[in-house]
């Protein structure tokens, strides 16, 4: 930021108070000894560097993360968001910082390898999700949402080992790594959904907003976020220009 330029203003001047969850959603998001590591906390990172801002991560259900938005103490929800017209109704979206494909995540025995195959079956996903609407759109397929706790995903992925449900959409990334770390699930099929995500701010805060979204841009054109991407999700190709 311009030194000549007045501070940007937050809920708490010079921090930028972020919604986030502490649940391990690698490469994405994920905490070790209170450290936030993965592409999105280092692009936050980035970002604020360039604003000179310090963030400061709030862990809270997902299930309350618009709610909470909505109280005024924080500036903004950052972990794991496509940008979505209902969400777009409680926050405003910043461009996004990626674009993401969705996958199935099934047990190692199951045959199923197409959404056609998934007819009759129960196939769970995050409660008002995009991965929830893209199971919805599996013919005949039994939907099973999950309410978006604090320990959704280790819930989810559980009640598929148990065999509560027959096979879980989720984020490719964070199913890929998954079916890596546990021999008894893996991936039927990933679907090239290609979904933005994005940052979603406080409303009435239009300003942070634009400089969020110029930060992000210079942040594209300089190199940095292709640097960050390569290094947390080598094996896809970087989506923004």
């Amino acid at each position: 930021m311009d030194l000549l330029s007045p501070p940007l203003k937050t809920v708490i001047p010079g921090t930028l108070n972020i919604v986030a969850s502490d649940f391990d959603a690698r490469p994405m998001s994920y905490v070790v000894d209170g450290l936030h590591l993965g592409y999105e906390p280092d692009v936050a990172r980035a970002v604020c560097q360039r604003l000179g801002l310090n963030p400061v991560w709030h862990n809270l259900p997902m299930a309350k993360f618009y709610p909470s938005l909505q109280t005024g103490k924080y500036d903004l929800v950052w972990f794991n968001q496509a940008i979505t017209p209902e969400r777009q109704a409680w926050a405003n979206f910043t461009r996004p910082y990626g674009y993401f494909d969705e996958a199935v995540l099934v047990r190692v025995e199951s045959t199923a390898s197409s959404p056609a195959e998934l007819a009759g079956l129960r196939v769970g996903g995050l409660a008002d999700s995009t991965n929830l609407a893209l199971a919805a759109s599996f013919a005949d397929a039994q939907i099973v949402p999950f309410p978006g706790s604090d320990n959704v995903l280790p819930e989810m992925l559980q009640a598929l080992r148990t065999g509560e449900i027959d096979a879980l959409v989720d984020d490719e990334l964070v199913l890929l790594v998954a079916a890596e770390e546990d021999p008894r699930l893996k991936i039927a099929f990933s679907v090239p959904t290609q979904v933005p995500f994005g940052i979603a701010v406080c409303p009435g805060q239009p300003e942070l907003v634009d400089a969020l979204n110029a930060t992000l841009s210079d942040l594209i054109a300089d190199g940095t976020l292709l640097q960050l991407w390569s290094h947390w999700i080598p094996w896809k190709p970087f989506p923004l220009r």
